[in-house]
């Protein structure tokens, strides 16, 4: 099991991931900010030029995940782990990944009142001496804090921290870790070992705009659909994932729009996916849906514009593609999210 202590940078996780060590027996501190620190030392300056956070690094994500299974695989029972997660997409990909890998989260915010935070981080700046640096750092990122709290409150069990010491925090989090709070449910996919094929399905409101679903276990939107299993059609496999998903039974059998080949990319391993067109979902079908927990968080209906900031680039070129297909009612074939032999 994992423990990830959240919250604003300066609120104190570190410390209190410390304390909480003694707490649970069998239990290690892993701090993900030393991969950041390796990564610094290993990327071409010139790539670490290009973000303004190691978060934003998606070798620094992927070997988070990577080096808490190993560890975890290492030393077996719990993993401390003190980081700041304030973006949702990457709060899903890694905490997805470890749900591939079988290990379960425990997500606790340590929330404290903005003042004595402010407090805390002028008084780190004090013990430590650096210059203002982290301080700096910790007030640039309050705003960002302040705007995730809508979500991180939601998934993560909160605990207060205003008036409590490093060790009068671990104790409340050891607390809620027995009572099994934070819990989060993850679907767990296992990481493919080859080539996938995958079915999606298009459905459109009224207004012609398609049907997005959030994922919980990767980042970014995504069509409903799904991994086609051993010996099941396509189109079949995508009216299956929709009745999973969404608790829709679809009439008809969709048409397909596209089938694109989605080349390998490390860690990914590629291969085919289709879209189809699901047609037209009503409104009182649109509210009747229900939507496992486990996997999604939400759905909406989006314009193709809307679409591009929600889809990942090589979703949004097939969407692209499916869209224009149904426009001209025909099927494309495409590959990498281009489209040959027309």
């Amino acid at each position: 099991m994992i423990v990830w202590l959240n919250g604003a940078f300066g609120a104190g996780k570190t410390t209190a991931a410390r304390e909480l060590v003694e707490l649970l027996p069998g239990s290690v501190l892993f701090d993900p900010e030393l991969v950041g620190a390796g990564l610094r030392m290993i990327l071409p300056r010139k790539r670490l030029d290009e973000v303004t956070d190691y978060q934003d690094l998606p070798a620094w994500r992927r070997l988070v995940v990577d080096t808490a299974a190993a560890l975890h695989s290492e030393v077996g029972g719990t993993l401390v782990t003190p980081m700041t997660l304030l973006r949702q997409e990457y709060r899903d990909e890694i905490f997805g990944g470890l749900a591939a890998r079988r290990i379960p989260v425990r997500h606790v915010l340590l929330d404290v009142e903005e003042t004595i935070l402010r407090e805390r981080i002028a008084r780190r700046e004090e013990e430590h001496g650096d210059g203002g640096a982290v301080r700096a750092w910790c007030l640039e990122h309050l705003p960002a804090y302040r705007r995730a709290l809508h979500w991180l409150r939601t998934d993560a069990h909160t605990v207060d921290t205003t008036f409590l010491t490093p060790r009068q925090t671990a104790e409340r989090v050891a607390e809620a870790v027995r009572a099994g709070d934070g819990a989060c449910d993850i679907v767990q996919t296992p990481e493919p070992t080859g080539e996938t094929v995958a079915a999606g399905v298009l459905l459109f409101d009224e207004e012609d705009r398609v049907l997005l679903v959030d994922p919980t276990y990767k980042p970014g939107w995504e069509f409903p659909g799904g991994v086609v299993e051993p010996g099941e059609p396509p189109a079949r496999a995508g009216v299956r994932e929709v009745a999973e998903e969404l608790g829709l039974r679809l009439d008809t059998a969709p048409r397909l729009l596209v089938v694109d080949w989605e080349a390998p990319r490390p860690p990914g391993h590629g291969g085919l996916r289709f879209l189809f067109d699901g047609g037209l979902l009503t409104a009182s079908a649109a509210h009747g849906m229900l939507l496992p927990g486990a996997e999604l968080r939400g759905w909406r209906f989006v314009t193709e514009e809307e679409a591009a900031g929600l889809l990942p680039p090589v979703r949004m070129d097939r969407l692209r593609w499916a869209l224009r297909a149904r426009e001209r009612g025909t099927t494309l074939n495409l590959e990498a999210g281009v489209p040959v032999g027309t």
